[in-house]
């Protein structure tokens, strides 16, 4: 009786599950949950005034710069130390996953993008139920967590850490790309191949195959073969951390073994709709996830047109490269604004290299050991072959940040497209395309942006389409803190907006902190001509000489005017910063003036040679030193709005008050406490909009 009564509901199952109606009103009812689950604030219970937090090590990143650890008690958050000296990195070396630890510090709470289109680390913490985080003075171990998962976790971490490779094999075994060199995960994203970094459907497939394989050469039946496959998958997915593209992969397998053992017979297609449900209703802030987005919705296209996708294996691979990318182009550019078309090549060679070889052999390497010597020469090819190809620049376009309705847009022509196969809605792709790529020079704004670089400038004009960038900040690394780089703000910013040049780099001085990333920018972007002030060379000043010379850009020195901009210091000092390039111009009839680090000797001999009343936006000198900005100078040029660009808590005590004072009739903002500042000219009218962190 029990066995007719399972029939009959395996009958009913399946039924169920071959309905169309079931699924749109699944669709539905989890799209109603996602909405109000998104809609809703979550807040944090912790009193944010305590000095400590008890709890246990959920995830942990120790380098000879810093410890940063996720702690779970009832609420996760995520603490970090930064080390004084070596011994403190020695002191925390010890601690694992799973130990019960007490921290002793400060919270506070995570900081917004401070530079508009950028990464907002507040959202991603957000995102991962992390309201707040730690500032720790000190560690203490409470006691060590028996539990057999985190000793598994442990065990294996601490076995892979002794490999020369281990970088990789945490990468290819874990899903953990944190210790590969920055430059290398660089050349993989600009070669479209980062995903093949990612554990997700294909890493699954082999595994599982493999495993599948092995109790098969066991005789085990084919239902006992699932079973341990999938118990065996889910202390994979706790290993490597519940990553959502692995767990979209393994739910999807097990769904998959499910409906074969069954003999549901449910579409493989409709078995992916629920595998998204599944794992949205677990955590609707999944769908936020890079990672999660670039897995579903290539396997979404791959499962829906399969029929497409016959042929020989290297023309089916192709055939599933080009695909992989027209489905992956608008998320690409939504979250890193450019794109490399060869990536369609590019993947027909990584795939089965690192499918065939690199995988298989890191999950051989992890058993035995002596294959590790074999396993780094085929990563040293890889590396190797990744930095050459990301050498070839023809292919690479800016196409900036679009717009949400674009990528709508474009979905529905690329499905379109797939179900019939016209030629003329491959036409209007390609237009579309087009029409992408050149859509922010045909909507052209004009504004000005001075970027918060913490102790530093850097101010961008953008006036019809044509771009000038004064400095480029550039921060000196103290108490072991992480320098600010260029490449992860100004860079990614201009490709977000689709600036694809710099018509003028213009460096008002040669301090680190107003050109310290000029090289870098140099080297990274299209720059037709280099300014630099009057006054000899420095050596900072000399290194980019050198990079210019290289590359065959022009620079001039001591100029008085660049089209609508006037250098109002033309006089040769005895320090850098009087030599400070000071910079006039009127932008759409608004009034602007930049002073660099010039000081009040500067500014007294700019009153004596010009008349520059009712400025409109200062950019005040020398970051509010007292050095600068003097009563006189200020009362004379009444600025309307004065900015200072300057880090929060900076060792120099800047701004400072008698500055303030000076200021005092006009509106000030502070880069420290208003992020980026960027003034719209519009309609003759100046609209101001801040970045606060």
């Amino acid at each position: 009786m029990l066995v007719e009564l399972v029939k009959r509901c395996l009958k009913k199952l399946k039924i169920l599950l071959q309905s169309n109606y079931f699924y749109f009103f699944l669709l539905l009812i989890v799209s109603l949950y996602i909405i109000i689950y998104n809609v809703t604030k979550f807040k944090t219970n912790i009193d944010i005034s305590s000095n400590n937090f008890y709890g246990i090590i959920e995830n942990i990143k120790l380098d000879k710069e810093k410890l940063e650890i996720d702690i779970k008690n009832k609420e996760k958050i995520k603490a970090f130390l930064y080390f004084k000296n070596d011994n403190d990195y020695l002191k925390y070396k010890n601690l694992k996953l799973g130990d019960y630890i007490k921290i002793i510090g400060s919270f506070s709470v995570p900081k917004n993008n401070n530079i508009h289109n950028m990464f907002n680390y507040k959202k991603y913490l957000y995102y991962k139920h992390i309201y707040l985080i730690f500032n720790i003075d000190k560690v203490i171990k409470i006691k060590d967590n028996t539990n057999i998962f985190y000793c598994l976790k442990n065990s294996v971490l601490k076995h892979i850490s002794k490999y020369k490779s281990s970088n990789y094999l945490k990468t290819f075994i874990l899903g953990y790309k944190e210790d590969i060199p920055e430059d290398m995960i660089y050349t993989y994203r600009n070669n479209g191949v980062s995903h093949l970094f990612s554990i997700s459907g294909m890493h699954i497939s082999i595994f599982s195959l493999i495993l599948l394989f092995i109790f098969k050469k066991l005789k085990l039946v084919d239902i006992y073969s699932y079973l341990l496959t999938d118990f065996f998958l889910i202390i994979y997915l706790f290993i490597s951390n519940f990553s959502p593209s692995i767990i979209r992969a393994i739910v999807f397998f097990s769904l998959l073994s499910f409906n074969k053992l069954l003999h549901l017979n449910i579409k493989t297609f409709n078995i992916l709709v629920i595998t998204l449900m599944f794992v949205l209703i677990i955590n609707p802030y999944y769908i936020y996830d890079v990672g999660f987005i670039y897995s579903f919705l290539i396997t979404f296209f791959l499962v829906k047109y399969k029929n497409l996708l016959r042929g020989s294996y290297f023309r089916k691979l192709f055939k599933i490269s080009f695909l992989s990318f027209l489905v992956s182009f608008p998320i690409t550019i939504y979250y890193y604004y450019e794109i490399n078309f060869l990536s369609i090549i590019f993947n027909v060679i990584f795939v089965p290299y690192i499918s065939f070889i690199v995988f298989p052999l890191a999950l051989l390497t992890f058993i035995f050991p002596f294959l590790d010597n074999i396993f780094l020469f085929f990563i040293n090819i890889l590396e190797s072959l990744s930095l050459n190809l990301n050498s070839i620049d023809y292919f690479k376009y800016i196409f900036g940040k679009p717009n949400l309705l674009f990528i709508v847009l474009y979905y529905l022509l690329l499905i379109i497209y797939l179900n019939t196969e016209r030629k003329k809605i491959l036409i209007i792709i390609i237009i579309y395309f087009i029409f992408l790529y050149n859509i922010n020079n045909i909507f052209s704004k004009d504004y000005l942006m001075i970027f918060d670089v913490k102790q530093g400038d850097s101010i961008l004009i953008h006036l019809d389409n044509k771009n000038i960038l004064i400095d480029t900040g550039g921060i000196i690394s103290y108490d072991n803190k992480r320098n600010f780089k260029i490449e992860k703000t100004i860079i990614p910013y201009l490709k977000s907006e689709a600036i694809r040049k710099i018509d003028y780099l213009i460096l008002s001085h040669g301090d680190y902190d107003h050109m310290g990333e000029a090289i870098n920018l140099v080297n990274s972007f299209k720059v037709e001509k280099v300014i630099f002030n009057c006054g000899p060379y420095n050596d900072l000043e000399r290194e980019l000489i050198k990079v210019l010379d290289k590359k065959n850009i022009k620079y001039y020195s001591c100029i008085s005017r660049i089209d609508d901009l006037y250098f109002l210091n033309t006089k040769e000092y005895d320090n850098e910063n009087d030599n400070s390039n000071v910079i006039y111009t009127e932008l759409n009839g608004y009034k602007f003036m930049f002073m660099g680090d010039a000081s009040t000797t500067t500014e007294e001999e700019i009153l004596d040679k010009y008349n520059l009343p009712n400025i409109d936006v200062l950019k005040v000198g020398h970051h509010g030193s007292k050095t600068s900005s003097g009563k006189e100078f200020i009362n004379e040029i009444n600025p309307k709005y004065s900015v200072i660009s300057v880090g929060k808590n900076n060792r120099y005590g800047h701004p400072n008050k008698e500055v303030l004072d000076n200021l005092e009739d006009s509106k000030i903002y502070r880069t420290d406490q208003d992020g980026s500042i960027m003034f719209k000219i519009k309609n003759n009218k100046l609209k101001i909009e801040t970045c606060a962190p």
